[in-house]
């Protein structure tokens, strides 16, 4: 698995979206694993998340949108 690779796809991503990077800012986790359909152990998806984090400045973000697309995705998946 290109740990790099899968960085850059979900950094591109996040730019042309405003709303995925709101959802990212606030649950990385969750929103790598359902959005990006990414099922990792958790120290792969740590590299992920930081190297995202290193590449993108979050503290710009207003995660109040994420509460939005949060309750669409939870409502996608029956949860």
């Amino acid at each position: 698995m290109d740990i790099q690779k899968i960085i850059e796809e979900v950094v591109s991503k996040l730019k042309l979206d405003p709303k995925l990077l709101a959802a990212f800012a606030a649950d990385p986790v969750k929103t790598l694993e359902k959005t990006f359909n990414i099922d990792l152990p958790d120290d792969q998806i740590n590299a992920i998340i930081n190297g995202v984090k290193s590449k993108i400045d979050l503290s710009k973000v207003d995660v109040g949108q994420a509460v939005g697309i949060l309750g669409k995705l939870k409502g996608l998946f029956g949860k």
